[in-house]
């Protein structure tokens, strides 16, 4: 399936939602929340975490007593999400709303903590909407407030594949099916972007369904991003190179950056109104 030169990072979420946690679950599964909830539970106030997804991270920051709101712009992402919510009586510390984070639809300095796991940053392929992100997480942060952001370590040097099997197991929700996921990758280095054909196949006995959907990531470096950081008026504060706090280099298997927004003597008035 070819990727249209001119396609958005965001498509392929919707189709990829009913076997997001299915995947994760195999690959980083929780290893990034304590790490995320550390931040969170650190903010004196109110925390937004950016492509909140289907709660993965928003639930248990709740259950640890977080008050989070979740922004995205899937819709069965987020309906995912808003299972999870209501199973675990969180809807009076967790909020999540439809929107894109290009244009957050919040109130200046409404945040005391703004979070990006996972390589959120990176499905803003083209740098005009990286930048009026952090232009709008500028916006809405207090200042001093903490900015984390995580990229994705290895996808400048994912190797390219064709159709491989690369996750195979049960997955027991709506009944229960077998799940194999079929996919090819692509660096186009001109673009620089990485880009996964995604092919699940879900059997359960006779019958079998296959859903493919293309995902699209930007592949930035840690300098490439600390540089448009505080391009935008946040000051960095830590590189990690785990979720442990150990320190960042080129080699590190996980890029987290903290990042503080920088006072800028306007005086903003911290509030916590969210719109």
């Amino acid at each position: 399936m070819a990727k249209r030169p001119d396609s958005e990072g965001h498509e392929g979420w919707d189709e990829y939602a009913p076997f997001y946690d299915w995947e994760n679950a195999r690959t980083l599964n929780r290893r990034d929340v304590p790490f995320w909830q550390t931040v969170a539970l650190a903010a004196d106030g109110l925390v937004l975490e950016l492509g909140c997804g289907t709660g993965r991270i928003a639930a248990p920051l709740g259950r640890a007593g977080v008050h989070l709101v979740g922004i995205d712009r899937s819709n069965p992402m987020l309906a995912l999400a808003r299972r999870r919510v209501v199973r675990a009586r969180l809807g009076q510390r967790v909020r999540l709303v439809r929107g894109d984070i290009r244009a957050v639809p919040f109130h200046d300095a409404a945040f005391a903590t703004v979070l990006a796991p996972y390589g959120v940053l990176q499905s803003l392929l083209r740098e005009r909407d990286l930048a009026t992100t952090l232009s709008a997480v500028h916006r809405v942060l207090r200042p001093e407030g903490t900015f984390g952001v995580e990229l994705v370590a290895d996808l400048p040097s994912w190797d390219e594949y064709q159709k491989r099997v690369s996750l195979k197991g049960w997955r027991r929700r709506r009944g229960g099916a077998h799940v194999t996921l079929v996919e090819t990758v692509r660096q186009d280095r001109r673009r620089r972007v990485t880009i996964f054909n995604q092919e699940f196949t879900e059997q359960h006995g006779h019958q079998r369904n296959a859903r493919r959907f293309v995902l699209t990531f930007r592949t930035l470096s840690v300098p490439q991003m600390v540089r448009r950081l505080e391009k935008a008026g946040f000051e960095i504060t830590a590189l990690l190179g785990d979720y442990r706090g150990g320190p960042w280099h080129a080699g590190a298997e996980v890029w987290i950056i903290l990042a503080r927004r920088r006072w800028d003597g306007r005086g903003v008035r911290a509030t916590q109104a969210i719109w």
